[in-house]
């Protein structure tokens, strides 16, 4: 019957193992603990071969591998599919725990974070409502509590857990539309949609804003012609006299000021608006005031620099990242209001779900404050995170931060190759590779340094454009960057701009041959 005793074999396995031993179950937890310690070896060996940011691999590269993907083939054991993952994606994954990369506002995460994030994926709670999650609602609600009681908010505040600063920012927009609609217009948006006034709303935020906010008053149906942009001072951070100004000119053209927006630490400079300024304005018109402090939510961590965001517990609304600056695994985000009632602009009850009478009940349903409805339960890796390492620890990883941020600094300026832009809040510094003697297009100068610097994956900084200059951009977000790599970094900086100037002036002798 049998060719070999392999066949044999081979039967006896199939009639007798589980056809569900995929499913997460206690009957299939050698499974589980198998597949998640292949997995676990597959991290460390990442861990191990990331000797720099970044393999500089191209999409041309990696194209035909994908090309070759069979969904119908299945494999046969763990091996197999990590080896494929390994090609894939480990290989080439940027690693933003290396201390050569600062280039985006991506942070190294902590090992507590991390064990949270195995359960929380294993487990799987839906964070939505009471009946899915039960103590996650409440360990949850602590921390929202908790976050609310760093920014100086009073007892009357609440917030939720959301997938990152883009999502927090339009709940903040949201509110604030919705709000001023049904205060001032007595007009519920929620019921019957946008009011002919809606065209005429206007809010207003520092040029160097981010964009989520354009991108949400968009979404919105306010349009992008509803968001007023304000110059920022010689610090990049936003003129107070000329958003007082812009308020006035919008009034007297019939337009309407429903939202003064804040920036605690912006993209490219890392600097915190005058908050206490611009918190005295937005009450002066009665506008609502929205912080987004998406990165500068870090300076919540730290005694020693937390005077930067005085202001921030005046806000009616304020966004946090903590995937950003608490050095937490994507995603990871905040949205809090001072005043819970505020929610009840977005509840929305359904009979299977969150019906009226749980509120009755005492029932904490998180989705009577949230745009989703299922949700993961992220606020478990801020739990491991604080229960494990407390603030202060956090705190000094930021102090850190910003301190090398600000010796990096004084190495550029005094680096007379270097052009600096700025002094960063906290840790983004903006510069160009500039040497003396050199009668080069600075910006295509650059733009080379940073695409070579990609392609050859030893150290990642980024770039942006100010007034229509390209400038290339340090983001340090990880405590364990030193001056030392940084000096490594600018040789590297160097290296390729010297590339630069020599291969132009190879083409310059080519031309007059």
């Amino acid at each position: 019957m049998f060719t070999s005793d392999l066949e044999k074999h081979e039967l006896i396995d199939f009639l007798t193992e589980s056809p569900t031993k995929e499913i997460f179950h206690h009957e299939n937890e050698e499974e589980y603990l198998h597949a998640v310690g292949k997995v676990t070896q597959a991290v460390k060996k990442f861990l191990n071969n990331s000797q720099q940011p970044f393999s500089g691999v191209s999409p041309a590269q990696l194209k035909p591998l994908f090309d070759a993907i069979e969904f119908e083939k299945t494999h046969d054991n763990y091996d197999a599919l990590l080896k494929e993952v390994e090609q894939l994606y480990t290989n080439h994954a940027v690693a933003f725990h290396h201390p050569a990369y600062i280039a985006h506002l991506n942070c190294p995460i902590v090992i507590p974070a991390v064990a949270a994030e195995v359960m929380i994926s294993s487990i799987n709670s839906s964070i939505d409502t009471w009946d899915q999650s039960a103590g996650g609602t409440l360990i949850e609600q602590k921390l929202i509590e908790w976050t609310c009681d760093q920014i100086g908010f009073s007892k009357k505040a609440d917030g939720i857990f959301t997938s990152g600063g883009t999502q927090s920012n339009l709940m903040g927009l949201l509110l604030a539309r919705d709000h001023y609609a049904i205060t001032a217009l007595n007009h519920n948006i929620k019921l019957n949609g946008l009011p002919q006034e809606a065209s005429r709303f206007r809010i207003f935020v520092s040029e160097k804003a981010h964009f989520s906010i354009q991108k949400n008053a968009s979404l919105l149906g306010l349009g992008e012609k509803s968001v007023i942009k304000i110059k920022t001072d010689r610090s990049f951070r936003m003129n107070t006299v000329l958003l007082e100004d812009a308020i006035k000119r919008e009034i007297a053209q019939g337009n309407i000021p429903i939202a003064v927006v804040g920036t605690a630490g912006t993209t490219d400079f890392g600097n915190v608006d005058p908050l206490k300024e611009l918190a005295f304005i937005s009450k002066k018109y009665n506008t609502w005031f929205h912080i987004d402090a998406a990165y500068g939510c870090g300076l919540l961590l730290t005694d020693k620099y937390r005077s930067l965001l005085n202001g921030i517990e005046l806000a009616h609304s304020v966004t946090v990242d903590y995937h950003k600056s608490f050095f937490q695994p994507v995603s990871s985000s905040g949205f809090l209001v001072n005043d819970k009632r505020y929610f009840n602009l977005i509840t929305h009850h359904a009979d299977y779900l969150n019906p009226k009478d749980h509120d009755e009940d005492g029932l904490p349903n998180q989705v009577n404050k949230s745009i989703q409805t299922t949700r993961r339960f992220d606020a478990l890796k801020l739990w491991f995170t604080l229960r494990m390492m407390g603030r202060n620890k956090l705190g000094g990883y930021f102090d850190t931060i910003i301190e090398t941020a600000a010796q990096i600094a004084d190495r550029l300026n005094f680096d007379s190759d270097f052009e600096l832009m700025n002094e960063s809040d906290i840790s983004a510094l903006v510069f160009r590779y500039r040497p003396k003697n050199v009668r080069l297009d600075v910006c295509a100068m650059n733009q080379y340094i940073k695409k070579a610097m990609f392609n050859e994956g030893k150290a990642l900084v980024a770039g942006t454009k100010i007034n229509q200059q390209f400038y290339l951009k340090f983001t340090l977000l990880n405590p364990l960057t030193t001056i030392s790599d940084i000096e490594n970094i600018i040789k590297i900086i160097k290296k390729h701009g010297n590339e630069y100037v020599r291969l132009n002036q190879v083409s310059a002798d080519f031309r007059r041959n």
